[in-house]
């Protein structure tokens, strides 16, 4: 282990065990420890309670750190030789991955020394190395990466899982998600019972694929199991509505969803430029307007609910966005401080044990009655 310099790192190990750990890869996303190092500047006034462990290149990080003052004390440095780059696959760096940052931020949560860890890094790289090191949580077929979705919901957000982190998901795999989504939203969010809609082409119910009607029924009979109200079928014109809290589909289509609405609020904030800037009098407009600009853009800013988190392992893993600046990572390890803080992991576990195991009953499928955590306290 290496640490930056006296100024920036804790004085005594027990510091550590006082506090609350995040482990941060810094070397992962497209602009570099710059803006990992800045967005933990922007964050932690609100995070009193909280220490780092920044993995990277540690002379590069102690001179970004030596220019953040209000670092000093709050960061461990955890020297990391090697970066997975974003154009490695992820099977490359399951067999190759010792060494990189990231491997060494997993690491941290994987031995109890820190309670999550946030990565800027390669999605698929970064959920095969939690995979294998973190494991899965008992039960679980596939994980899921859920995330945020600006909507009318009194919260701001709905919930959505899977985002990407795996192409395929059966029916099994979706009433999972189901279950995951509802606990995040009940415990990351403040639902007290969320309501859950399965992503189709309709909402009728006669509508969509075999293995979608198969999942409506499972979703459906498991509702009571999983402490949630299920809608139905919802469309893709519902993920910003106030009709759901939660919306499940597979990792395909989630992601294919969530690159379109990021690409489309860029498209539609260029438009708006570009009108206010047409004429002198669209600029004039624009300055009256300008209030109500700025609502708008705060609104529809994607950094605002940038962080994916990896649903099912053992431990909490926060992806954000590879081309986040400071200002977005501040934001995913402000998601992650939150869900370390309330013990959502622990809470996670217990509802997705005893959950799957009901709603297994009810299906009259053989439950798993070993002892993998049902009935734990939620």
């Amino acid at each position: 282990m290496s640490a930056s310099d006296g100024s920036t790192a804790p004085s005594r190990p027990s510091d550590l065990a006082m506090t609350l750990i995040i482990s941060v890869d810094a070397m992962g996303g497209d602009r570099g420890p710059a803006a990992v190092v800045a967005g933990l500047a922007i964050c932690i006034p609100a995070m009193p309670d909280t220490q780092f462990i920044l993995h990277g290149d540690e002379v590069e990080l102690a001179g970004l750190l030596a220019q953040q003052p209000s670092l000093a004390g709050r960061v461990q440095v955890r020297h990391a030789p090697r970066v997975v780059m974003m154009t490695d696959k992820p099977a490359q760096v399951m067999r190759h991955g010792a060494g990189t940052s990231m491997w060494s931020a997993i690491e941290s949560v994987r031995g109890g020394e820190a309670s999550v860890a946030v990565s800027c890094g390669n999605t698929g790289a970064l959920m095969a190395v939690a995979m294998i090191r973190l494991r899965k949580l008992p039960g679980i077929n596939r994980p899921a990466i859920a995330c945020l979705w600006p909507s009318r919901n009194p919260g701001g957000f709905n919930l959505m899982l899977d985002a990407g982190a795996d192409i395929k998901a059966d029916a099994g795999d979706l009433l999972q998600y189901a279950m995951m989504g509802a606990s995040y939203a009940r415990n990351g969010m403040a639902i007290k019972r969320p309501r859950l809609g399965l992503l189709n082409v309709g909402t009728e119910e006669h509508k969509g694929s075999a293995e979608l009607k198969t999942a409506f029924d499972q979703i459906a009979a498991s509702a009571a199991a999983g402490d949630y109200e299920f809608v139905g079928y919802v469309e893709g014109v519902d993920l910003p509505s106030d009709r759901v809290d939660v919306i499940v589909t597979d990792g395909f289509t989630g992601n294919v969803a969530l690159k379109t609405a990021e690409g489309t609020a860029r498209l539609i904030g260029d438009f708006l430029r570009e009108a206010f800037n047409a004429s002198i009098w669209s600029k004039v407009a624009a300055v009256l307007a300008l209030s109500s600009l700025n609502r708008l853009r705060r609104r529809m800013d994607p950094r605002r609910s940038n962080g994916g988190v990896f649903l099912g392992l053992n431990g909490i893993v926060v992806k954000s966005h590879g081309s986040a600046d400071a200002t977005g990572v501040a934001s995913a390890v402000t998601m992650a401080h939150q869900l370390a803080k309330s013990g959502f992991h622990a809470r996670l576990a217990a509802r997705v044990a005893s959950a799957m195991g009901a709603g297994q009953s009810a299906q009259g499928v053989e439950t798993d009655t070993s002892g993998t955590g049902a009935g734990q306290p939620e």
